[in-house]
């Protein structure tokens, strides 16, 4: 077993926190100011893809779901520290009771970003969106569509759900709200192409043709170790300079996650399959972390840029 050795906010991380297997120093990333707040909702969803790297599927628990109790201390202390924006995801958000009460709370300080995958769960609580629009401060949504073609997104999502997010992303755009979708990146496409196609696509439904498109590639099941270049701080000084590693998502965002009952602050939106990106009870106390980029899909942000992020 690896030697346990302090980061300095005080936690413990193993010696892998700060070498590779080959001996090299880990690459990293120096925290900032904190701009963006996420809150993952739980890992129970509606839908039981088998690709989501949360492994999340109807009464999952593996992450709690949140209540208003839960978030809303968390909302006021970012505030003081000067965020920007409440993002939140999941699971599906919309299984959480709390999910429209927090969003109100939210929305009257920040703007505020919902991953959802667009069907059932947001769908039948029309009604209850509707207030949203009255905020001081926008709401917007994010829904998954990971392809153009229904046949390739039901493939992961299950028959018929293609058409259900188009309808839900329909639904949200002609509430008012602003949305965005979510799309995989496939083996070799050509992404303009895939581009023009998601235009054509939005035409047909009626939908602006220029929404915008967040690609992300696939980050594994949680647990998984795929097999994937370590990054180094050879790496991350040789390819990256000061003012693009601010834009890591670890330098400026933490994200809230509820485990056996407790609210725990994490490094990323991607990580909570690891507990050594665990930074803690404190949000103010996890931005003087240094988080080293030891997990698999750190890799994904150092090679494809990937954020879930739109800021």
């Amino acid at each position: 077993m690896a030697e346990a050795l302090p980061q300095e906010n005080g936690l413990y991380k193993s010696a892998a926190w700060y070498k590779t297997p080959l001996g090299d120093a880990r690459g990293y990333i120096d925290s900032g100011d904190l701009r963006e707040l996420w809150f993952h909702t739980g890992t129970a969803c509606n839908l039981a893809c088998d690709f989501c790297l949360e492994g999340s599927k109807p009464g999952d628990t593996r992450l709690d779901l949140v209540k208003l109790q839960d978030v809303a201390p968390h909302i006021e202390q970012a505030l003081t520290m000067g965020v920007a924006q409440f993002s939140f995801t999941g699971g599906e958000p919309f299984l959480a009771k709390d999910m429209v009460k927090i969003l109100m709370l939210a929305a009257s300080h920040r703007p505020c970003l919902v991953l959802t995958n667009g069907t059932e769960a947001v769908q039948r609580r029309y009604k209850e969106l509707l207030p949203l629009l009255t905020r001081p401060h926008d709401v917007s949504f994010r829904v998954s569509l990971d392809h153009y073609e229904a046949e390739i997104h039901d493939l992961g999502r299950g028959e018929g759900n293609f058409t259900k997010a188009l309808v839900g992303l329909k639904m949200l755009h002609d509430m008012g709200f602003a949305v965005s979708v979510a799309r995989h990146i496939w083996p070799d496409e050509d992404k303009a192409v895939t581009d023009a196609a998601f235009a054509d696509l939005f035409r047909q439904y009626g939908l602006p043709p220029d929404l915008t498109l967040v690609a992300f590639p696939d980050f594994a099941k949680p647990g998984s170790l795929p097999d994937v270049p370590h990054v180094t701080t050879d790496c991350m000084t040789r390819y990256q300079d000061v003012e693009s590693r601010k834009d890591f998502m670890c330098a400026f965002s933490r994200m809230i996650v509820k485990k056996e009952g407790a609210m725990r602050v994490y490094a990323c939106t991607l990580v909570d399959d690891d507990p050594e990106y665990d930074l803690g009870p404190s949000l103010r106390d996890s931005m003087t972390a240094r988080v080293s980029l030891k997990h698999h899909r750190c890799y994904s942000c150092f090679a494809y840029g990937s954020s879930c992020s739109e800021l």
